[in-house]
């Protein structure tokens, strides 16, 4: 790896802490160049903007990390749980998920046609299965992979349950996730 490119993983990995846990508005270039031990300058060079910057790491975190949760539409009860391990293996995700639905919302997608595909792609999918195997078949497949992906993130680091801390800790991780996993194949 080069020092240019190392360099580069060193600001993306400062600026991924640095807008989990501040935000787009909130984050500070000075904190990410200085947790990164680059010139503050390099930040600019490489990503042009603090929003260019929140969008790479956005695309490689958000939009990549959850693409490598294979959707299963045969099993959505499996796809869930696999949804929730990884939520909770990297809050991070999440997080900066939140943010961009806070700061940007849905008017700031920077490729909405290939969000449109590869969500198409899925509804497609479960669509096919749906029909195939009758599953779900209350739902259109659209609101049932939205109650899926609601049922699987429900217990993330940015939901605010409205239950006391004290009753949340009271579970366990894994009785989460065989919550969820339940909760879908009764929702099948």
């Amino acid at each position: 790896m080069s020092r240019a490119e190392a360099t580069k993983m060193r600001i993306l990995r400062a600026a991924t802490d640095e807008f989990a846990a501040h935000g787009i508005a909130g984050a500070r270039v000075d904190r990410i160049a200085r947790t990164a031990s680059a010139n503050k300058n390099l930040i600019y060079v490489y990503f042009c903007s603090k929003e260019r910057l929140f969008d790479t790491v956005f695309d490689t975190h958000v939009t990549h990390g959850l693409n490598t949760v294979a959707f299963t539409p045969d099993d959505l009860p499996g796809y869930a749980g696999r949804l929730f391990d990884y939520a909770q293996e990297h809050p991070e995700v999440i997080r900066l998920a939140i943010w961009h639905r806070l700061e940007r919302g849905d008017s700031h997608d920077r490729d909405p046609a290939l969000a449109a595909v590869t969500r198409g792609a899925e509804l497609e999918a479960l669509a096919a299965v749906q029909k195939d195997e009758g599953i779900g078949a209350a739902f259109s497949p659209a609101a049932l992979l939205t109650l899926v992906l609601g049922l699987a993130l429900a217990w993330n680091p940015g939901n605010a349950t409205g239950l006391p801390a004290s009753a949340i800790e009271a579970e366990s991780t894994e009785d989460r996730r065989r919550s969820i996993v339940e909760a879908v194949r009764r929702l099948l």
